[in-house]
């Protein structure tokens, strides 16, 4: 295992720009999720520490070698692929043990690798079938065998459950996260699932537009998060957002007037520009009050009945659409009046360039 370290390393494809100075420090044994929406640069990063793309500028570091001018079987990381890429015509045993073979591994060798990561994988039964005899999942397992197999430094999985069904991805990222508790080794997993970033991270790194947004614990980047792009794409339902009328300094935090009413917050920090700010919210710090004493009032135009929760969809007063919680056995309908209760310890404020204001 070793820490992976990345300087201002930059992409671009012509005078189209990937990547734009992206730096940070991924310490040895933790998995890192790359997170971000299609397009924003995630995948072409990974497969530049795997050295399947070139560095236009800056360093990849894996331990104490520098990295970005070595070829791919040189770094010391092995690659799973979102299509697996399996050879048709040959076993599992042989797909696992194909490239130990190709770098002259003992036979011996070989086959305790393939047996011990079969036996972490439970796939011991299927070492004789070819790729067609098996489900999706299997696949999958067998892709992440043929990287175990190589004992590397780090473990880099390009969105490898996108193409299993809803159901065997939740249980595939179950047993990709007791994997990583088993073996420890650094991963590096890249998905547009903030469900899969949440549940799997150490930390994640949230991408967009080229750069990074935000590096941290998935409670982190959900609690504080550091833009509005990020409290926006990390959560579901996502954040809610209230435009902002007027803005004074109150006794134990800053006072908002939007949606129609005046909320108190925990923030004590005065935004340096304070027009066009935001209001942020998620659902879960918004609840239909029972007593009626919410300080909203709203219309609501749809129920979300998830058996443990109701979620309310209720516009406000000035027009602005949120997404509310309920209890799950709410009798609430669709065009009832409701009022809101806010809890102002967990309030955000956003300004004109997404910047953050969190409660102290």
């Amino acid at each position: 295992m070793a820490d992976i370290v990345l300087k201002d390393v930059s992409k671009s494809y012509g005078a189209v720009q990937v990547l734009d100075r992206v730096s940070m420090h991924i310490r040895s044994g933790e998995f890192i999720v790359f997170l971000g929406p299609s397009g924003c640069g995630k995948s072409t990063l990974l497969r530049m520490i795997a050295g399947l793309e070139a560095v236009n500028e800056g360093e990849i570091r894996i331990g104490e070698r520098r990295v970005d001018q070595l070829p791919p079987n040189q770094r010391g990381v092995a690659m799973v692929f979102q299509n697996y890429a399996l050879y048709p015509h040959m076993t599992v045993r042989q797909n696992m043990s194909f490239g130990l073979e190709n770098i002259g591994t003992d036979k011996a060798e070989i086959a305790r690798r393939v047996d011990e990561a079969a036996r972490m994988l439970e796939i011991g039964p299927l070492l004789d079938r070819r790729p067609a005899q098996l489900s999706g999942g299997q696949r999958q397992r067998v892709a992440i065998g043929r990287a175990i197999v190589r004992e590397p430094d780090a473990f880099l999985l390009d969105e490898p459950l996108s193409n299993l069904d809803a159901g065997l991805r939740v249980r595939t990222r179950v047993e990709l996260a007791q994997l990583h508790q088993r073996i420890g080794t650094t991963m590096i997993f890249v998905t547009h699932d903030q469900i899969e970033a949440m549940t799997l991270a150490s930390r994640i790194v949230v991408m967009n537009n080229r750069k990074v947004e935000q590096i941290g614990t998935p409670m982190e980047v959900y609690s504080r998060p550091a833009s509005r792009f990020v409290a926006a794409f990390v959560g579901s339902p996502s954040m809610n957002f209230i435009p902002v009328d007027a803005l004074q300094a109150g006794p134990d935090g800053l006072r908002v007037s939007a949606g129609g009413a005046t909320i108190a917050t925990a923030i004590r920090e005065q935004p340096g520009d304070a027009a066009n700010l935001t209001l942020g919210i998620r659902p879960e710090a918004l609840r239909v009050s029972a007593g009626g004493e919410g300080v909203l009032a709203g219309t609501v135009s749809l129920v979300e009945r998830l058996g443990d929760r109701t979620l309310v969809h209720v516009t406000l007063a000035d027009g602005t659409l949120v997404v509310a919680e309920d209890e799950g056995k709410s009798a609430i309908a669709a065009e009832a009046e409701v009022r809101l209760s806010v809890d102002s310890g967990a309030i955000h404020l956003f300004d004109a360039a997404g910047r953050a204001y969190h409660p102290d």
